[in-house]
């Protein structure tokens, strides 16, 4: 069977660079499914992206559509024609939505009767005549963020298109993607190469604007190009180099081509501390810093330019006059912020609002320091330090670097908490209290820096949820999920054996003046965060069975939880671990039956075990109320589990051997009795039953 090469270009102004990547796989996406509705096979599709075009190249695309035998069923021939064998209504209906004349119908004979049929071979649609339309299809619905309009232009799109380059091997297919006419002709790079080519085949794609128009199309190429030109600059300048992931990822969609460079700044500017040096050069002017050996900043940078002059002289000296005014103004607010002590900051926190309803940050840092006792009275931890750091934690918000540079938040705070003689551990809290700050983050370990971390999430989960504002679908302006994976991670973590209903119950005590709407914050808040918690381990590849097993026994003890789970799952992988889920299985089931097992004595009357089999589990479930106990004090779950797998053939022999639901009375309820005991035994780490 023919197969071909398929390229379809976008050319549009400048994307946006934080979702380039997102873009072009989802085109890549909705392009496939819409290859798949229009049933036209391929091998392999491809996608392109730069700051100015949006690509796909089609490998071995089907020459056509499979061709279809159609058969579709008529009216009986009593309902098609009347008497005088003129066509009914019915007849004619079918005829029209099969597109056909009578005619062309042929009498179909079954055993219940003769009926109208239309069959046909229908030849499959060349894939020439629907790539067009495919094209549309998939840009319409690339709906990732909001489009635009221009000029008289009818369709929207996220850029202005400047043109549309569409190719089926050598043969420019006609039409209009998104309005705008089909050509074979390239836009190279905007100040290097060839201004416009001329594309002959699709296969030349995208070698010939690597060669002709200094344009590397594709995407995951460029990083690749980028990452190691950095790395290896940053060697040459004996240098480690911040190879931030995100940055690099923003930097690949902002260039065509990339030509890596370095310059320099001041070494007077390393006086400020280097979180807000490292901030502007990253955030507001997309550079790699450089560190030492030491890993101290060093006063140089790595920057990308899209542009290749003889000499950059030139474009290294514009950089560096341009980062030059921008760490001034972080030097100046850091020497105005520093000529006063930062507990100085915190009146100026009674004018800036947290929530309406829940105060200003002055209030939330009260709100702190009253909970961070609490909550070093249960952890252990000196109890002045760690009020100390709660009241201080939100001070920096108020200083002028900060309000400069968010991102600084809490780093510039441990910054001012040392130069205004702060205890250490103090400063540390003041710094890790917002982490984990992104998924993958590394959360407090410090005793005082987790218990202002969980103080703070807390608090906010417990006043945003106190007052009826649960996130919706992905709407989170709290960050809530955020805050109560934080609380999850840290407890689990630093293995703190922590409850959360005391946690929630302090909490929702230090904001009881607040009067919170909701009465069942704490339970709400509870449920939140073992949400949470649920997720985070789904996302780390444990099976909802497992989850499910361990949550069944409504442990509200996060660490206890992990360990639990954890043990679980490495003893669903041993063989004897069916042998004890059937068992387990077994004896839940006929409990089941049997109804509510609190109407069942409180004990079994060893007096009426008169079988062998009874007796010898009897005997085992006795030595396990007394050695599992140990081992589940100590969290040693896989050795309890271990234990209970002693279980499985007594409980084999007691199946085989006993009737269970004799007519005795006594006897019946004594024998579920044991069973009950053993399934209580069961229930002691998960409900296996579960699995």
């Amino acid at each position: 069977m023919n197969t071909h090469s398929f390229l379809l270009e976008i050319t549009t102004e400048e994307l946006p660079p934080t979702s380039l990547r997102q873009v072009a796989q989802r085109f890549a996406d909705e392009f496939s499914l819409a290859l798949q509705q229009a049933e036209l096979s391929y091998h392999q599709l491809h996608w392109f992206a730069t700051p100015r075009r949006l690509a796909i190249q089609v490998k071995q695309l089907a020459h056509q559509q499979p061709d279809k035998q159609i058969e579709k069923h008529g009216p009986s021939l009593a309902q098609a024609f009347d008497a005088q064998g003129t066509p009914t209504a019915a007849a004619d209906k079918w005829a029209e939505r099969c597109q056909i004349s009578l005619k062309q119908a042929e009498i179909w004979q079954t055993e219940k009767g003769s009926w109208l049929r239309y069959c046909a071979q229908i030849s499959g649609k060349l894939a020439e005549t629907l790539l067009i339309d495919c094209a549309n299809q998939a840009l319409k619905n690339l709906k990732l963020m909001p489009l635009m309009h221009w000029g008289e232009h009818p369709f929207p799109f996220i850029r202005p298109i400047q043109g549309v380059v569409a190719l089926l091997d050598d043969q420019q297919l006609p039409g209009e993607v998104l309005g705008i006419a089909t050509s074979r002709t390239l836009q190279g790079h905007r100040f290097l190469g060839e201004v416009t080519l001329t594309l002959q085949h699709a296969d030349e794609y995208p070698q010939i604007l690597l060669k002709h128009g200094h344009v590397m199309a594709d995407f995951a190429e460029r990083q690749r190009y980028i990452r190691h030109q950095i790395t290896t600059l940053a060697t040459q300048l004996e240098g480690e180099v911040d190879l931030d992931e995100m940055l690099l990822e923003e930097v690949t969609a902002l260039v065509e081509w990339p030509v890596i460079l370095s310059a320099t700044f001041d070494r007077q500017f390393l006086e400020v501390p280097a979180e807000a040096l490292v901030y502007t050069m990253k955030k507001d002017q997309r550079y790699f810093p450089l560190y030492d050996q030491q890993k101290q900043l060093l006063p140089k940078f790595i920057f990308v330019a899209n542009n290749a002059p003889a000499d950059p002289s030139a474009i290294i000296r514009g950089n560096q006059q341009v980062i030059r005014p921008r760490l001034a103004d972080a030097q100046f607010f850091f020497n105005s912020d520093r000529r006063q002590p930062l507990e100085n900051l915190l009146p100026r926190l009674k004018t800036m609002l947290f929530q309406q309803q829940l105060g200003t940050l002055f209030d939330k840092a009260q709100r702190l320091q009253s909970i961070a006792r609490q909550f070093a009275i249960l952890m252990q931890v000196d109890l002045s330090q760690a009020a100390r750091a709660a009241l201080l934690a939100k001070c920096d918000l108020a200083s002028h670097l900060v309000s400069e540079f968010p991102a600084t938040q809490g780093i510039m705070g441990m910054h001012y908490a040392r130069l205004s003689g702060e205890s250490e551990a103090v400063a540390q809290a003041i710094q890790a209290h917002y982490q984990p700050r992104f998924s993958g983050d590394v959360v407090p370990q410090q005793p005082i820096a987790c218990v202002v971390a969980l103080a703070d999430k807390l608090d906010t989960l417990v006043g945003i949820i106190g007052i009826g504002a649960l996130p919706k679908s992905d709407k989170d302006p709290f960050a809530l999920r955020r805050a109560a994976l934080g609380v999850v991670r840290i407890l689990v973590e630093n293995q703190l054996p922590l409850a959360l209903p005391s946690l929630i119950a302090t909490t929702v005590l230090a904001n009881h003046p607040l009067r919170l709407p909701n009465q069942q914050v704490a339970s709400e808040v509870l449920d939140f965060i073992l949400n949470r918690l649920r997720y985070w381990y789904q996302d780390q590849g444990f099976s909802n069975q497992l989850i499910q097993a361990v949550l069944t026994q409504q442990s509200t003890i996060p660490a206890d939880i992990a360990a639990r789970l954890h043990a679980l799952s490495l003893f669903s992988t041993t063989e004897t671990a069916q042998t004890l889920v059937t068992a387990n299985k077994r004896v839940t089931h006929l409990l089941t039956k049997i109804g509510d097992p609190v109407e069942l004595p409180l004990a079994y009357d060893s007096a009426l075990l008169t079988l062998a089999a009874e007796q010898q589990l009897a005997q085992q479930i006795n030595h396990l109320q007394e050695t599992l106990p140990l081992a589940i004090n100590a969290q040693d779950y896989s050795a309890a589990l271990m234990q209970l797998t002693t279980l499985s053939q007594p409980l084999e022999h007691f199946f085989n051997e006993v009737m269970v639901l004799v007519d005795d009375p006594k006897l019946r309820l004594n024998r579920l009795q044991l069973l009950y005991a053993a399934r209580q035994l069961f229930l002691q780490v998960a409900d296996i039953s579960q699995l």
